[in-house]
């Protein structure tokens, strides 16, 4: 997508911004394009094409650092913007941290952008109509509901396309293409006495061939009619299982914590936990970061250094702090790459567990399915979140629930880790299954 002529002007910005007077530099020219239908009750509610396009700039002027970004490209406007953006970054104080991360540690592979096999070909041929015809294909059916009516539905249905070539003057030249297509669905049901509950479901995928939408609405229909009827339960100490759609709540605020940032903003913690084992030993997180064909699976950071699949904890032992350059000038550490590419927690305490064998080995508790708002401490891990889910009473659901805050801290419930599932949705960013703790405490 990105033109021959658009690649060749941004390298040229490199040379620009070294006549110019820097030192160093680097670039990202970013070009994507989105295609959206909104279908509202069965019919087309909304058609949107979007085409967007950046080149951001970092400069290195004199142990000065300065970033800057356009979209406009043309030759002359381009020198002009770069001699501006120099000459603003000699204003800045000088900040000895600032670094282009050394040539040895970067990416030499992402030549062609396609190297993780996550561009679709087809999306050449895919136009506007055949994407209307998607979404309307999707439409819920209403009929054939018994204690309840579908009363709203809203669908989306997108394809799109990215591209992104990173530059630096050290030599670094990468790439990333690739496509997906979604579907997305959300219904509304009500009761006969008038109470209503909504349903959200997705499929995602980088091809469109494998992008299955037959049960989207079905299953959003199924979620929101679940609900019916769910109240809290009594208050105490609970088993809590996490579907596989909601994990990330709970290992996201991990894998922040291990962030450059957050540690040296002392905002973290997980501080000080460098090698040290602070989870219970069944909890194993990796970056699977070349999991080719999966949407998210990346050869290179934002500063273009190479990704690897490594250990982030292994056993309940913290392996990796995620330290970007100027971080480790900052904390007199090494750097890393600046943050996890394809976070995914590994089976335990076996592979091939999926929600209801965990189900059936804890026993009793609370499944959670959705988390609504509350928050999270990032400097103590300390958390609090509004919950919907189902009472399960020997390793079957029961009444649903809602209306109850879980509550903890992060450090304390990863060490009641109990199991890990094998059934994470790969069209997910992070890769969480479905996860299972003891000793939570819920409050109605």
């Amino acid at each position: 997508m990105i033109s021959k002529q658009e690649k060749e002007l941004a390298l040229q910005s490199l040379e620009l911004a070294r006549r110019e007077g820097a030192q160093h530099c680097r670039i990202c020219l970013s070009k994507n394009v989105t295609d959206m239908v909104d279908t509202l009750d069965g019919e087309v509610d909304k058609i949107t094409h979007c085409l967007d396009r950046s080149l951001s700039i970092s400069l290195f002027v004199d142990g000065r650092f300065g970033t800057f970004s356009t979209n406009r490209l043309d030759g002359q406007e381009l020198q002009g913007f770069i001699r501006e953006a120099v000459a603003m970054t000699r204003l800045l104080a000088e900040d000895p941290c600032r670094k282009l991360p050394a040539p040895e540690r970067c990416c030499r592979e992402a030549t062609e952008g396609t190297e993780m096999q996550t561009y679709d070909e087809s999306y050449e041929s895919f136009d506007a109509e055949s994407l209307r015809t998607l979404a309307l294909a999707a439409v819920v059916d209403r009929t054939g509901y018994q204690g309840f009516k579908v009363v709203s539905e809203e669908g989306e249905a997108s394809a799109s396309e990215f591209d992104t070539i990173t530059a630096d003057s050290n030599g670094l030249m990468c790439r990333l293409r690739e496509t997906n297509f979604d579907y997305s669905s959300q219904v509304t049901v009500e009761t006969p006495d008038g109470r209503k509950y909504s349903g959200y479901w997705w499929e995602s995928t980088p091809f469109l061939g494998k992008l299955d939408i037959s049960g989207t609405g079905r299953e959003a229909v199924r979620r929101a009619a679940a609900q019916i009827g769910s109240a809290p339960v009594a208050g105490g100490r609970y088993n809590m299982v996490v579907s596989s759609e909601m994990g990330f709540k709970l290992v996201s605020p991990v894998l922040n914590a291990l962030g450059g940032y957050s540690l040296q903003q002392n905002n973290s913690f997980m501080a000080e936990s460098l090698g040290k084992q602070v989870f219970s030993g069944g909890l194993t997180v990796i970056d699977d970061c070349w999991r080719k064909g999966e949407s998210g699976s990346r050869l290179f950071d934002s500063e273009g250094v190479a990704s690897r699949p490594d250990d982030i904890i292994r056993d309940g032992v913290v392996k990796k702090y995620f330290i970007n350059t100027y971080i480790a000038g900052k904390m007199g550490l090494s750097p890393t790459i600046e943050e996890p590419v394809r976070a995914r927690v590994m089976p335990y305490p076996e592979p091939g567990l999926d929600r209801d064998a965990i189900l059936r080995k804890v026993g009793s508790g609370i499944y959670v399915t959705g988390f609504n708002g509350g928050n999270c401490n990032s400097a103590t891990g300390d958390f609090s979140y509004g919950i919907e889910g189902f009472r399960f009473e020997d390793g079957v659901l029961r009444e649903p629930v809602s209306g109850m805050l879980v509550t903890g801290n992060f450090l304390e419930l990863w060490k009641h880790f109990l199991y890990a599932g094998d059934d994470a949705r790969t069209c997910m960013s992070k890769l969480i299954p479905t996860l299972a703790f003891a000793e939570v405490d819920f409050n109605g």
